[in-house]
């Protein structure tokens, strides 16, 4: 990862950790299995006010692209539960691929998939919505800033 853990703001934090509890819906071992490790990643993830989210930082909302080895192109948007669509690319932030990626980074690299079916994805764009913090963006694409 690229800031060494996952990184959320401060209401967005408490608002997936309440999706988390709310789920009754659970699609096979393998959405369990992300859904146990981003439990896990949350529970050491930096939590900033949310006028310091950094730039890059998947966030509800936000849409997303990722590629694969394998030509795999997929962009999509990270929605509430209520809101998926995949007709629509909106993905569900607790979904297998939702719970992949909130919270991560522009050049993070996930594992999505069935295990045996599994593929490495890189996160290559990341669009926050319009509440994102554009000091921060403005700093951020001329210099890279490391936060421990």
């Amino acid at each position: 990862m690229k800031y060494g853990s996952l990184v959320f703001g401060e209401s967005e934090f408490l608002v997936v950790k309440k999706y988390l509890e709310n789920n009754i819906s659970i699609e096979d071992y393998a959405h369990k299995n992300v859904l146990e490790l981003l439990c896990q990643n949350m529970s050491t993830a930096m939590v900033l006010n949310n006028s310091d989210i950094p730039f890059d930082i998947i966030t509800l909302n936000s849409t997303i692209k990722v590629t694969g080895a394998s030509g795999i192109r997929q962009t999509f948007q990270i929605v509430s539960p209520e809101k998926n669509d995949v007709k629509q690319n909106k993905i569900s932030a607790i979904s297998s691929l939702g719970a992949s990626v909130i919270g991560r980074a522009l050049g993070d690299r996930i594992s999505y998939g069935l295990p045996g079916e599994m593929m490495s994805l890189v996160i290559e764009k990341v669009n926050q919505p319009t509440t994102a913090n554009t000091i921060t963006t403005k700093v951020q694409s001329t210099k890279k800033v490391k936060i421990h």
